[in-house]
């Protein structure tokens, strides 16, 4: 199993651009391969909305897919040339600062009372993440869905520092799709009696809203045609996505299911691309229904004014927005071009 220990720090109080105030920020990541003396051999992967820093690791079951067949000696993401880095988003569930987090304020978790983030901020706390390590500057940022939105932001926020971006089974905004539904998402959280609003009084008795909720999303996502691929039969298939679901909802807090989803709503960078400078590998999967190929976005997406044309992959696969990982090797020569080029 190629997978790290987890580490957590903390990267000082942060100011949200949509005013909100965290008095201490704590971001858990795990690291691979060494930095180069110089600082500047670092990648950065950056995982989707319900993943967690463990996205690299094997063995890990996460609906969006593990990338663990990318990363290692000789792979795409090659630790014997590259220093790794994937970090647990702010507002997410895994170690980082979010709902799930005692607040200083009330010495009880922030629940529903904490502050809305953007992806500016959530970048933030990466920047300040790889300067305490030493990194100088980033080869690369890459990552699946959600992580895609990070990469883009990165080289907005960050030009100077990052060399390259691969946004995968992702886009420049988030398309209207019934699963991207706030009220959606909110009705479904209010349907368990125990919510009460956001002021469940023990997570415990949302474990069950959220394993069906679970089992709907890697339904949504090509799982079953992922772990079919895998030799698993009907029964199996079944057994392993009940496991899988059962696992994410004693790990993940529901309020961060809202903080992320308000962040992932508010992005759209459509009209700045032709800001970036840094390269781009854009991949889509065409059985993906979040993000699925859209001449629109692949134009909106050639527009970036990296040193060289977009890369543009669009992987044939059953395995829908879970492509990413289960479908490595339909992309993942195209990621290694990106990063031998920068």
């Amino acid at each position: 199993m190629f997978s790290h220990p987890s580490h957590n720090l903390s990267v000082g109080p942060l100011e949200l651009v949509k005013g909100g105030y965290l008095c201490e920020t704590v971001v858990a990541y795990t690291a691979y391969g060494q930095l180069a003396p110089d600082g500047r051999n670092a990648i950065l992967a950056t995982h989707g909305y319900t993943a967690s820093h463990q996205m690299l690791a094997s063995g890990t079951g996460t609906a969006e897919g593990s990338w663990a067949p990318l990363i290692g000696p000789g792979k795409p993401l090659d630790t014997d040339k590259y220093f790794i880095v994937c970090s647990n988003m702010l507002g997410s569930s895994y170690g980082s600062t979010g709902p799930g987090s005692i607040s200083p304020a009330t010495g009880v978790p922030y629940g529903a009372d904490f502050p809305a983030i953007t992806l500016t901020d959530i970048v933030e706390v990466q920047y300040r993440l790889l300067k305490q390590l030493g990194v100088q500057h980033l080869r690369c940022v890459v990552g699946p869905s959600f992580g895609g939105f990070q990469a883009l932001q990165w080289a907005l926020d960050h030009p100077d520092w990052v060399d390259a971006i691969g946004v995968v089974v992702s886009a420049p905004f988030m398309p209207p799709h019934d699963y991207s539904s706030l009220a959606g998402l909110q009705a479904e959280l209010a349907g368990n009696p125990q919510w009460n609003g956001g002021r469940c009084p023990s997570l415990d008795a949302m474990a069950a809203t959220l394993e069906r909720m679970r089992l709907s999303t890697m339904e949504l996502y090509g799982m079953n045609a992922v772990l079919t691929a895998r030799g698993y039969g009907v029964e199996e298939c079944a057994a392993r996505s009940r496991a899988m679901a059962a696992s994410w909802a004693r790990e993940f807090n529901p309020h961060s299911l809202v903080v992320l989803l308000k962040a992932a709503l508010a992005f759209d960078v459509r009209n700045r691309l032709n800001e970036i400078r840094a390269d781009v590998l854009y991949v889509v999967a065409d059985t993906d229904v979040l993000f699925p190929p859209d001449p629109a976005a692949q134009a909106a997406m050639a527009r970036t004014r990296g040193a060289r044309p977009m890369r543009y992959v669009q992987m044939r696969t059953d395995f829908g927005h879970s492509a990413s990982g289960a479908g490595h090797a339909l992309w993942g020569d195209s990621l290694r071009d990106l990063l031998e080029g920068c």
